[in-house]
């Protein structure tokens, strides 16, 4: 477990998901402390995307409008939610936007999100509120942990978006360009195959597939294994191709999967080692300068299929020892 309280092994949306939201949060408490106010009012305007995404709100920053409520920040109106935006998370702060003339807001949903400092003490409190407005501390206090618990067990696709909508917010000055890899190049080939044509299975190993899979106990990969196994020609085709544009183009690519496998075994084998190198190789993949993006699904099938590929290859996984023909 980590600092906030969930699993280390997470995705990498997630990871980078948390780093976007660590570094707003540092840079509004910071900044706070020099009177430097402009992240604090970007946060209003940000949160109004940010928790409409996550939660599906339709919120509206009426800061900006001739409605502007004291102690409210953001609105939304068709769901009956009022939503107040502070970098100070204290009893006092909200007791104070409770306390205001919220009778306009009878009926509504009260939630306060604390942009730079952990508010888990708050949810604790019992609170004065004599609007009435709909409030449960324990649900309706949003902090930066609360927000990466409930990011954490979206589906990866959710994830992704997320992250998407991160990068296009919060942009950083220091942060590390991508560089362009083989392996991006090759799955951007690959993505314009229609691999849903029936392949031709003719396919000369020096080994036989079922005895390697048994060997490296591959239970659940071998199904991978036997679906695409039909396109190792193919892939060998394309690397043909790929080649023409510069020496140990397609060896860059292989070496690259069998460097991935070689680190990764140390810590895992048989069908969890095998969803690693899938898993790891995506990745690399996604945080390459020249990866053209496509749909996640899309992005894994191309990958297993290269995977798969380098099994067929011996470039992973041990390969079984060939029986020698004793003469009797």
């Amino acid at each position: 477990m980590d600092s906030i309280g969930v699993p280390v092994n997470r995705s990498l949306y997630f990871n980078l998901c948390e780093d976007r939201l660590s570094v707003l949060c540092t840079r509004v408490e910071m900044r706070g402390k020099l009177n430097i106010l402009d992240f604090h009012l970007h946060s209003e305007d940000f949160y109004v995307g940010f928790l409409n995404l996550l939660f599906g709100y339709a919120l509206k920053n009426i800061n900006a409008s001739a409605q502007n409520i004291e102690g409210i920040d953001l609105v939304d109106a068709g769901g009956k939610l009022v939503l107040q935006v502070s970098s100070t998370a204290t009893k006092v702060k909200i007791e104070s936007a409770l306390g205001k003339d919220l009778s306009a807001y009878k009926g509504h949903s009260f939630k306060f999100m604390s942009i730079s400092k952990d508010a888990k003490h708050l949810r604790g409190h019992t609170y004065a509120n004599p609007h009435g407005l709909l409030f449960l501390p324990s649900q309706d206090i949003y902090d930066i942990p609360f927000i990466l618990s409930k990011i954490l067990h979206f589906e990866i696709t959710k994830q992704q978006k997320i992250y998407d909508f991160l990068k296009r917010e919060l942009q950083t000055d220091t942060q590390k360009p991508l560089a362009e890899t083989n392996l991006a190049s090759i799955i951007n080939i690959i993505s314009q195959e229609d691999f849903s044509i029936s392949a031709s299975s003719d396919s000369t190993t020096a080994f036989n597939v079922d005895e390697k899979l048994e060997l490296n106990k591959l239970d659940v990969a071998a199904e991978i294994i036997e679906d695409y196994k039909v396109h190792h020609p193919r892939i060998d085709q394309i690397y043909s191709v790929f080649d023409v544009a510069g020496k140990n183009k397609s060896k860059s690519v292989l070496d690259s999967l069998r460097q991935t496998y070689l680190k990764l075994s140390l810590d895992f084998s048989g069908d969890e080692l095998f969803f690693k190198i899938v898993e790891n190789i995506v990745e690399k993949i996604q945080n390459s300068e020249n990866y053209a993006t496509m749909p996640l699904d899309e992005l894994e099938l191309n990958v297993n299929i290269l995977v798969v590929d380098a099994f067929i290859r011996c470039k992973i996984f041990k390969k079984p020892k060939v029986k020698q023909n004793v003469a009797a």
